[in-house]
Formats: C-alpha cells, sequence, structure tokens
C-alpha cells in the first residue's frame, strides 16, 4: 500500500494521470446514464479530482515524465511548468463548471451519457496537448481532439452533419499546416523536444515553419479563414458544445500554441514580417467577426461571430510580440473563456426554458429568469471592455501593444470594442429587457435549474474577481506562465486610452439609443447599420455566403471535378467509341477494296511501288 500511494503521489505520475483519469471519468459516467444523482456525483468527483491534479502540479513547480514510444528510441516526454502548469489549471476549471452545466442541461435526454462520455475525452486529449513536450505527440493529442469534437457536434445531428464536414474539411487544413510546420520546425532544430527548442530564427525555412505553425494554432483558435464552421455549429449545435469549444478549449489550445511559438520556440520580433502578418490576421478576424456579429437575431449565432472576433484581439496581441501584447493575449484568452462560456450557458438556460434561441420569437426574459439575466448583465459588460471586469484589463492591454505597433492596428481594435458594445446592448435589451414574446406553445418560463445557474454565477464571479483583483492573477498565474519578471497589473497606466476607451462605449450607447428610437426595438437597433448603403450589399454577400473562403474552396474543387469529369468522359468516349468506330471504319473500307477486282489490285500495287521509290529518292538525295 505504501508502494502505490508512493506511485500515486509521484510528481512523474500526475501528468499521466490528467490524461487518463478524464478519459475514465467519462467512461463511468456515460455508464451511469440513466442515473442522474450518480452522473451528477461522478462529474463532481472527476471534474474536481482533475482540478486537485492540476492545483498539485502547479503548486508542487511542476513535473516531468518521459516514456517510450513508437520504439528506435523515441520517447513521449511531458512537462508541467510555466504555460503548460498554468492552463491545463485553468481549463480544468471551466471544465468542471461546463460539465456540471451540461449534466443538468441533458437531464432526461438520451444523448446526455453520449455527451459527456466524449466532453471527458476531449479534456484528457486537451490535458495530453498542453502537457507534451514531443512537438509530434502533442499532434497525436491534437488530432485525437478533432474526433471527439466530431462525435460532440454529431450528436443529435446524424441527420444533417454540414457542421461537422464543414469543421472537419477547415480543421483539417488548418491541422495540415500545423503537421507541416512542426516537421520544419523540427528539421532547423535537429529535434522536437520543445524544451531543448528555443528562438530559432525565422529566416529561410525557418520562416516557413513559423508560419505555418502559427496558422495551424490560428486556426484552432478560430482566426479568420478558419473561422466559418462556427457560426453554422450555433445553428446545430446546442449550447454546451458551443461553451466547451469555440468559447474554451479552442482558446486555450489555440492562443497557448501561439505564444509558445512567438516566445520561446521561434525569434519573432516587433515589426517583423511575420509580427506583421500575424497582427493583419488578427485585425481581420477582430473586424469581420464582430461586423456580423452586429446583424445576428439569433443569440447563439452572434455570440458565435463574437467568439471569432474576439479572438482577433488575442491575435493582435501575441503579433505585436511584445510582453506587454503577449500578456495582454494570454489575459485575454483567459477572461473570453470565462464571459464567452457563461454566455453561451445563458443562451443555453434560455434554450432549455423556451426551446429556441432565436430573438425574433423570444424576447424579455429579465422578469422570468432573473439569475440568467443578472449574469448575463456582468459577461455582457465584461466583453464589452467595461472598466473594473476582467475583459477590460486585458483589452487596454492589448490596445497599448496595438498603438505601440501601429495606430491603424489600434483604431481597428477600438472600433471594433464599440462594435461589440452595440452588439451586447442589442442582445440584453431584446433577450432580457424588452417586451416579453415566447415561442407558441410555451406558456410558462422560469428560472434555470440550479445545476444550471450555478456554473454561471461562479463564471460570473470570476470575470468580477479577475478585474478587481487583477493584479494578483498577474502575480500569481500570468507572469509565472511566461517567465516575465515586470507586472502589468493594476490599473492601466494610460490615462487618454482609457479615456478613448470610455468615449466609445459612449458613442456604442448612443448608436444603440438612435437605432432602438427609429427602429422601435432593441432586436432592429442595429439595423440602421445593417442597411446602410455600401453596408447593405456587403452583408448581403456575406450572408449568402459569397465572401466565405470555404465556399470559394469547395467551388473550385467542384469546378476541377467537373473538368476532372469531362476529361473521364472524353477519354471513355475515345476507348469505348472513338477507337472501335475508326477500326470499324477502316475495316470496312479495306472490306470494300478487297472486292476481288484484279485491275485494282494491280493498281495498288503500283501506286506502293511509286511511294517506294519516293521515299527511296528522298533518302538519296
Amino acid at each position: 500500500m505504501a508502494s502505490v500511494c508512493a506511485w500515486l503521489l509521484g510528481g512523474a505520475t500526475l501528468p499521466l494521470m490528467l490524461i487518463g483519469l478524464p478519459i475514465l471519468g467519462g467512461l463511468i459516467i456515460w455508464l451511469l446514464k440513466k442515473y442522474y444523482a450518480a452522473q451528477v456525483a461522478a462529474v463532481l468527483v472527476f471534474g474536481l479530482s482533475n482540478v486537485f491534479l492540476c492545483l498539485a502540479l502547479y503548486l508542487g513547480g511542476g513535473a516531468s515524465v518521459s516514456l517510450p514510444f513508437a520504439g528506435y528510441g523515441f520517447e513521449a516526454k511531458f512537462i508541467s511548468g510555466g504555460l503548460s502548469a498554468v492552463l491545463p489549471l485553468f481549463a480544468s476549471v471551466v471544465a468542471f463548471l461546463l460539465a456540471r452545466y451540461s449534466v443538468t442541461y441533458y437531464r432526461g435526454k438520451k444523448e446526455g451519457g453520449l455527451f459527456l462520455l466524449f466532453f471527458f475525452v476531449s479534456v484528457g486529449f486537451v490535458n495530453g496537448a498542453l502537457l507534451s513536450d514531443n512537438l509530434p505527440v502533442m499532434l497525436v493529442f491534437w488530432e485525437g481532439l478533432l474526433i471527439s469534437m466530431s462525435a460532440l457536434l454529431l450528436i443529435g445531428n446524424l441527420q444533417k452533419p454540414r457542421a461537422t464536414i464543414k469543421m472537419l474539411w477547415i480543421s483539417g487544413v488548418a491541422d495540415l499546416m500545423l503537421m507541416l510546420g512542426v516537421i520544419i520546425t523540427i528539421q532547423v532544430a535537429g529535434q522536437s523536444n520543445i524544451s531543448a527548442i528555443s528562438h530559432l530564427p525565422v529566416s529561410g525555412l525557418g520562416a516557413a515553419g513559423c508560419v505555418l505553425m502559427l496558422l495551424g494554432a490560428l486556426g484552432k483558435a478560430g482566426a479568420v479563414p478558419f473561422h466559418s464552421w462556427i457560426p453554422l455549429a450555433a445553428e446545430d449545435a446546442q449550447s454546451p458544445f458551443l461553451a466547451l469549444f469555440p468559447a474554451a478549449l479552442e482558446k486555450i489550445l489555440g492562443i497557448g500554441l501561439a505564444i509558445r511559438i512567438v516566445t520561446q520556440i521561434y525569434d519573432v520580433q516587433p515589426g517583423s514580417p511575420v509580427s506583421t502578418f500575424v497582427m493583419i490576421v488578427g485585425a481581420v478576424t477582430l473586424f469581420i467577426g464582430v461586423a456580423m456579429a452586429l446583424i445576428q437575431k439569433d443569440m447563439k449565432r452572434l455570440l458565435s461571430y463574437h467568439a471569432i472576433s474576439q479572438v482577433g484581439y488575442m491575435i493582435l496581441g501575441v503579433g505585436s510580440a511584445l510582453p506587454i501584447g503577449i500578456i495582454g493575449a494570454l489575459f485575454h484568452m483567459m477572461n473570453h473563456v470565462l464571459y464567452k462560456s457563461g454566455l453561451f450557458l445563458t443562451a443555453g438556460a434560455i434554450e432549455k426554458r423556451t426551446g429556441t434561441t432565436d430573438l425574433k420569437i423570444v424576447s424579455g426574459l429579465g422578469k422570468l429568469m432573473p439569475v440568467t439575466a443578472a449574469c448575463f448583465v456582468v459577461f455582457g459588460l465584461a466583453i464589452s471592455g467595461f472598466p473594473g471586469l476582467n475583459g477590460f484589463f486585458s483589452k487596454e492591454l492589448i490596445f497599448d501593444a496595438a498603438l505601440e505597433t501601429n495606430v491603424v492596428y489600434y483604431i481597428v481594435a477600438l472600433v471594433g470594442a464599440a462594435m461589440t458594445a452595440i452588439s451586447f446592448l442589442k442582445l440584453g435589451g431584446a433577450a432580457f429587457f424588452g417586451k416579453l414574446t415566447l415561442p407558441q406553445g410555451v406558456k410558462h418560463v422560469k428560472e434555470a435549474p440550479v445545476g444550471m445557474a450555478l456554473p454561471a454565477i461562479v463564471l460570473a464571479l470570476l470575470c468580477v474577481l479577475l478585474g478587481v483583483f487583477n493584479q494578483l492573477a498577474h502575480t500569481f498565474l500570468l507572469q509565472p506562465a511566461l517567465g516575465f519578471t515586470e507586472s502589468y497589473g493594476g490599473w492601466p497606466e494610460s490615462g487618454m486610452l482609457v479615456t478613448l476607451s470610455c468615449v466609445a462605449l459612449g458613442v456604442a450607447l448612443l448608436d444603440h439609443l438612435y437605432g432602438r428610437k427609429k427602429s422601435g426595438s432593441a432586436l432592429q437597433s442595429a439595423d440602421h447599420i445593417h442597411y446602410a448603403p455600401g453596408a447593405k450589399q456587403v452583408y448581403a454577400l456575406a450572408e449568402a455566403g459569397k465572401l466565405d473562403p470555404y465556399n470559394w474552396l469547395t467551388a473550385v474543387i467542384n469546378g476541377f471535378s467537373r473538368v476532372c469529369m469531362q476529361i473521364e468522359k472524353g477519354v471513355s468516349w475515345v476507348y469505348d467509341k472513338g477507337v472501335p468506330g475508326l477500326v470499324r471504319g477502316i475495316s470496312s473500307q479495306l472490306h470494300r477494296a478487297a472486292n476481288g477486282s484484279l485491275t485494282r489490285y494491280l493498281a495498288l500495287a503500283a501506286a506502293g511501288l511509286v511511294c517506294v521509290a519516293i521515299v527511296f529518292l528522298i533518302i538519296l538525295l
């Protein structure tokens, strides 16, 4: 028994337990699918166990373990320390809250057990990817997550797998880029262990490896042009999936890897071509996401576009390659996971009670669902960058980095902040504070069940605490994760930037009041932007899918397929009809020629001799 306890408490064992324990928990929870109370207990046990294991590794200073893998002396190495200690801890806390929410959300639904099975399998894969020190091993868990994602997205959607197919195509392309980047990086570095790779030169082959790895990481996070499956998933998938993946796990993995690429693996300098490229991707992602969110009339679709937009801020911070931008990106990623997961939980509460999140047929639920409404207000203020809440502090760091890099990036980010606030004034006004409207057949609506309300309340409190005590978050989480000595916590030093941010929020409020008065409702309060000259035409193209790179690619592939089909038909015609017809024609003519006439045979022989003579003369001359 003593040896077993020593093995369990050994630091080298904990990283492996973080991978295996959630998967085991998922299997047990799936087996208990018919017993709600037992499922809740199992979620608490395995969810909290994952949290405590991560906390033990973090407080214990980390650990490492190496295992033989695939033979030939190759080892799978797992390390917990720095970023790979903080991110699993943060992911485990959020995953536990979402799991507790999900078990109540799916109560009485036959697919609940299967959802929780793949939920916990995904948590195990995320832990494996975050702890992997070996790049190929990291890819194994990275791709494993794609499988569990697909399974979760297919639950309840087997008859309409369009979102799953689109996700697999887009994520597959991003993952292929990451694989190529990893191969090049290993070639340049001469080894595959991340801890042994340090600031590779971003030139020649190294530049290609850096860009490809960054594209793979940013694709996982949902950056443009790898984004368009998320709004489609918002139409088909239920809220727990959206809270788990587009809002949380994908951001943690993608932005976490991007930060490691910029700060550790490659020597990316501020203002370099790679830095500029990444910041352009961030600015485009930010603007496209928030512009499309502005016009949505369905709560989940609106939030899905903001999941895209908010990653643009993170990419701006990472791309700046400045310490203030990088720590701002990490902080904003953590804040985004809290408030965006919370926002999807509020959408799920509405979905649970009314059966829809379409704001054209459900609105004004504030008095009926006061706890959900209060949580939404906190999340909406946080994502809008309201002073004092967590989103405000991380955005100000990114604003600072963007302005220091180029004023254009700052302007795009500030305009995006104003448009974000306009979106959430519209969304809150319609969903909770407008005239009560319920779907046909729904007569009584009450507050979300306790098992769904409590996780949202905890997430809302964390948004407040990480704002009020952001200095402590920097000291105990962010700085140790990145190895920075300088603190960027506390109230922002630049009063000018804070003032401009407040002005942007004020402009958003005035625009909302104007739009609401003009249209007569909160839901149409942004229509004057939607249908403005010029914007109307662009929005029409976007809503028709004409601006979606995925549709461009599929159109090219379909065109190429049609060309190939025509070539195949042509080749088939040559062999099936052309050649046989030619043979039959020649045979027919020969048959006609061979009619038994001696005169014709002599004439043909003479003609042949003349031809032979001509050939000889040509050769001799």
